[in-house]
């Protein structure tokens, strides 16, 4: 028996053929009973496997049931559905109260009798059915939110989403088969822990006979172990795996009675009805276990107000259970309640189990809410009676057989070999693709989507001068503001990729990973630390690659406009906004050139890993601008002393003596210049104290009518701006 059976209900009585009685025979030769971890299973199976097999596959609806309920979460989606239909009740109560009629088209408000009858309908009943209309709608957006959300990331990745069902699928698959190894292989501690115990010798004496009349009609080699459970007031029986628990109340029924109770559950040992409950449990194992505590509460502490406040606070899981899971998995429980009624056709108990039905008495019951919540899904006991009358038809008329014979091996099946020739070399054939298509996708995903390929890949591409393969190993690509340039800097005569790269360490830890990169740049041996991470979007909805972060440098560049150029290319003038990124490698850096300036040739080497780098193109001045400077002044100057005044205008030099005649000029002593670049077309011209210029001026003062000549030398210094001016050099003086 797969789990305790108790009575339920039944709405329609299900069809069950007539059928004739055959005394059963034993096989001819049954396979030696099983020992260690799988001892005192059924016979009837040529292996463990096919025991196992048999059970587990049997009842597809309870799995599946059992396998959308959990793994989709569907309580879950009940209780937003619940929440969320209750929101959209309220606000549609509102606005259903006090906007229904604003809803309704003007030209159906001014039809004669339709208007006023819409607008009576909408004033007296718009909150209603808008609150109806939100519940609907907020009950749906609710649950297929749970439903969908999950997902949600996979919209764009087809195979990702056939892969995460199958990945789900294999998962609860796989907890299924091993809840149900667990509860077989640990069963004898699980029922000893559960109260059950071993017989004594007088519960032996009583039942042991029964057990094995039984079973030799039954044409069953062996039996269950026989286990006992002190239970004075209520007669109970449960089978499991490899276990018939009975309860001491057993022992005072008539034998009759007693053994039409252990052939029904030898039946369910004997189909291995356990496993296929066990399996469906496991399959929905999470849902299970929250569907034990409430069903624990509410069997512990029988109370009205104890199931109401555990009903609102786990209703969800009880209706999933109840409305989902059973009704799916209750077609398999009540066949092989029939089938297991059957058995006592076989034994001749038949008027047995027909007092026991007819007494109503319940000899299976659960001690699990699992288990009770099954036992309710049990066929009424009048559809039982009807069947098992029917089964026990013995007499017909001569030459007529409207029965089907009822046999041990009608009634158990053949368990048969695992499968057919061409069913063996198709599973086996599909093993094989499965495993050489795992095979094949896990070298592929080792060869070209491992942190280290897309190392490699990264500097391949640098090596390649191709800038649009290796942005593509990068996590911030989208720092790049304009890829044509960058393209256009790496294709440039002046690039230097990193050459001679070699991984000499990598670490992964989870979808991070940092690798110890040495490489050759510019003649010399670095070593950088390269962080990657793994890349959310898979490729062909399979595989994940890695993606490289840090990999694009910002650079400051001071002087960047018109002239600045990097491997031959013009660099934009700098403006607010992201900076210049540069992918590593070396760099030839040239910039502006003008009759003042020229600036020096410069290789910027920029490594992976490097938080930032600066173009540092300075400007120096020509050793033939301060000539070409000085000869301006001193242009400048001369024609300053061929003035005849006494304050030549815009002049660095005058004479303070008083009122002057005939007035001359004469430069002595040019200055000697300094001359400080502060752009590279200007630059700011200064006088020192030690070089300085002197200037002689001559002329005739007048004084109380008195005209006298006069001779004087004074010093003077020079200043002002110059600035390049095409091809020469302009001077500007400035006040002193």
């Amino acid at each position: 028996m797969t789990e305790p059976h108790t009575v339920a209900p039944e709405s329609t009585p299900p069809t069950v053929p007539q059928l004739d009685v055959r005394a059963a025979e034993p096989p001819a030769a049954d396979p030696p009973p099983a020992t260690g971890g799988f001892a005192d299973r059924p016979p009837g199976y040529p292996s463990a496997l096919i025991w196992l097999r048999a059970g587990i596959l049997r009842d597809w609806r309870g799995v599946l049931g059992a396998f959308v309920a959990t793994w989709f979460y569907l309580p879950i989606a009940l209780l937003l559905a619940f929440w969320g239909g209750l929101s959209f009740a309220v606000v549609g109560l509102f606005a259903g109260g006090f906007g229904a009629d604003d809803q309704v088209p003007q030209v159906l408000r001014d039809a004669p009798l339709i208007g006023p009858l819409l607008e009576a309908f909408l004033t007296r009943s718009g909150g209603v059915l808008g609150g109806v209309v939100g519940f609907v709608v907020g009950f749906l957006v609710g649950f297929l939110t749970v439903l969908v959300l999950p997902w949600l990331g996979t919209a764009d990745e087809p195979l990702a989403l056939v892969t995460g069902l199958v990945g789900t699928v294999v998962a609860a698959a796989l907890i299924g088969v091993l809840y149900t190894l667990y509860r077989v292989l640990l069963e004898p501690r699980l029922l000893v822990v559960s109260g059950a115990r071993q017989p004594s010798r007088r519960e032996d004496a009583r039942l042991r006979p029964v057990l094995d009349d039984c079973a030799r009609r039954l044409g069953l080699p062996s039996v269950p172990r026989l286990l006992m459970e002190d239970d004075p007031v209520l007669s109970n029986a449960r089978t499991y795996a490899r276990h018939v628990v009975v309860t001491t109340a057993v022992l005072t029924e008539p034998e009759d009675e007693i053994a039409a109770l252990l052939s029904h559950e030898l039946v369910h040992w004997r189909t291995g009805d356990e496993i296929t409950s066990a399996f469906v449990r496991g399959v929905g194992l999470p849902l299970t276990l929250a569907h034990a505590l409430p069903t624990w509460l509410m069997r512990t502490f029988p109370h009205p107000a104890t199931n109401l406040v555990v009903f609102l606070f786990f209703w969800p899981v009880l209706l999933t259970m109840r409305y989902v899971v059973l009704p799916l998995h209750a077609r398999d429980v009540r066949a092989a309640e029939y089938r297991a009624d059957l058995g006592t056709v076989l034994t001749g108990h038949v008027d047995g189990m027909r007092r026991i039905l007819e007494r109503r008495l319940s000899f299976e019951s659960g001690r699990s809410g699992w288990d009770e919540a099954v036992c309710a899904t049990h066929p009424p006991h009048e559809l039982r009676l009807d069947a098992l009358e029917r089964a026990a038809v013995a007499e017909v008329p001569a030459g007529v057989s409207e029965t089907t014979p009822v046999t041990a091996e009608r009634l158990f099946g053949g368990s048969g070999p695992v499968g057919t020739r061409r069913t063996r070399l198709l599973v086996g054939a599909l093993v094989l693709a499965a495993c050489v298509g795992t095979g094949g996708l896990g070298v592929v995903q080792w060869a070209f989507f491992r942190p280290q390929a897309a190392v490699d890949g990264y500097f391949s591409a640098l090596a390649d001068r191709d800038s649009d393969p290796a942005l593509d190993f990068l996590a911030d690509q989208s720092s790049v503001t304009d890829r044509k340039l960058l393209a256009q800097l790496l294709r440039g005569k002046g690039y230097q990729p990193p050459t001679d790269v070699e991984i000499s360490s990598l670490e992964r830890d989870g979808d991070s990973a940092t690798a110890t990169v040495a490489y050759r740049l510019a003649g010399e041996r670095h070593t950088a630390r390269v962080t990657l991470r793994r890349d959310d979007d898979a490729t062909a909805g399979l595989f994940h690659g890695w993606q490289l972060s840090g990999g694009l440098i910002p650079v400051d560049a001071p002087v960047a406009g018109p002239g600045v150029r990097l491997n031959g290319v013009a660099l934009p003038v700098a403006t607010e906004g992201p900076s210049l990124v540069l992918l590593p490698g070396g760099y030839t850096a040239t910039g502006p050139s003008s009759a003042l300036s020229e600036t020096p040739t410069e290789t910027v080497t920029i490594g992976p890993g490097q938080s930032a780098a600066t173009l540092q193109l300075l400007p120096v001045l020509k050793p033939a601008a301060v000539q070409a400077v000085e000869a301006r002044v001193r242009a400048w100057l001369d024609e300053c002393a061929k003035q005849t005044v006494a304050a030549p205008p815009g002049c660095p030099f005058r004479y303070y003596g008083g009122t002057a005649q005939k007035v001359t000029w004469k430069i002595l002593e040019y200055p000697r210049l300094a001359v400080e670049l502060t752009s590279p077309d200007t630059a700011q011209v200064a006088t020192p104290y030690e070089t300085q210029g002197r200037v002689q001026v001559s002329g005739t003062t007048t004084y109380f009518g008195t005209s006298s000549p006069f001779t004087d030398e004074d010093a003077f210094t020079v200043a002002g701006i110059a600035t390049a001016d095409g091809d020469g050099v302009a001077f500007r003086p400035t006040a002193n």
